[in-house]
């Protein structure tokens, strides 16, 4: 058996727009439904849904019963926290491409790309498990480090002054722009919408995009999405599995109780 090629990787490399969904239910059976709507990639959120390193292998096995589409998971961790024992194990859960909340310095990044990759590339500690299916993908110790794919977020101010540095890090594929937490360092809390929110996340994707990077992000807004996909953004969600059941439930519940 051969380590499997890492497509949603493979696609940020040919500038292919990668249109995504945000996982927050934590339940597989969800995860499901939404494997089977048509998303190049499912976003599985450690960070701020109550999953664990069960739950993140239930809702992959899932995903990958569904070709075309890309299991992500986000490593809760950042600030600095580089959280080398946590991304050891989502890697041999089999996770291919991790996104790693609050980057804010080209060395954090740096220090998260050794993390990922074996010797002599970096520090992941040998033994696969899932990962290289337990030992029946025999190469897979010297071809791992090829295909992980580290996605860091960009969400503070500090983040942004560093952002060419970040970007410029040999094993970061790709720079995920925050707007929530962005909004709030840049002193608009709760308002992601804020005229110089709107603004500082336009310079990031061009910058992110001239330094030859994929450039991410999330929006529930059909036209911003659109916006940033005009921008040169390849891997964009645009939307949350939690987001839509409540929009979809509050909005039958008051055709009745309104």
């Amino acid at each position: 058996m051969q380590t499997p090629i890492n497509p949603f990787k493979q696609a940020l490399r040919d500038k292919r727009p990668q249109i995504g969904l945000w996982l927050g239910l934590a339940d597989h059976y969800a995860t499901e439904i939404c494997a089977g709507a048509g998303f190049d990639w499912l976003l599985i959120d450690g960070e701020h849904s109550p999953n664990d390193l069960r739950t993140i292998l239930q809702q992959a096995q899932v995903i990958a019963g569904y070709p075309g589409v890309h299991a992500i998971s986000r490593v809760p961790m950042g600030h600095g926290h580089v959280g080398q024992s946590l991304i050891k194990q989502y890697l041999d859960l089999g996770i291919q491409t991790l996104l790693v909340p609050m980057v804010d310095t080209a060395k954090q990044a740096a220090d998260i790309v050794r993390s990922m990759r074996y010797p002599p590339g970096g520090v992941r500690g040998m033994g696969g498990a899932r990962g290289s299916r337990w030992g029946r993908y025999p190469d897979y110790s010297r071809e791992a480090n090829a295909q992980v794919c580290l996605l860091v977020q960009a969400e503070t101010r500090q983040a942004l002054d560093n952002l060419d540095a970040i970007a410029a890090v040999d094993g970061v594929d790709g720079v995920f722009i925050g707007p929530a937490d962005l909004s709030a360092s840049l002193g608009h809390v709760g308002d992601p919408t804020h005229p110089k929110v709107h603004a500082a996340i336009d310079d990031a994707i061009k910058r992110i995009t001239t330094a030859g990077k994929a450039a991410g992000i999330l929006t529930t807004d059909e036209a911003l999405a659109r916006r940033y996909l005009e921008l040169g953004a390849t891997f964009v969600a645009v939307g949350l599995d939690n987001n839509l059941l409540m929009k979809a439930t509050s909005t039958l519940a008051a055709k009745f109780k309104g």
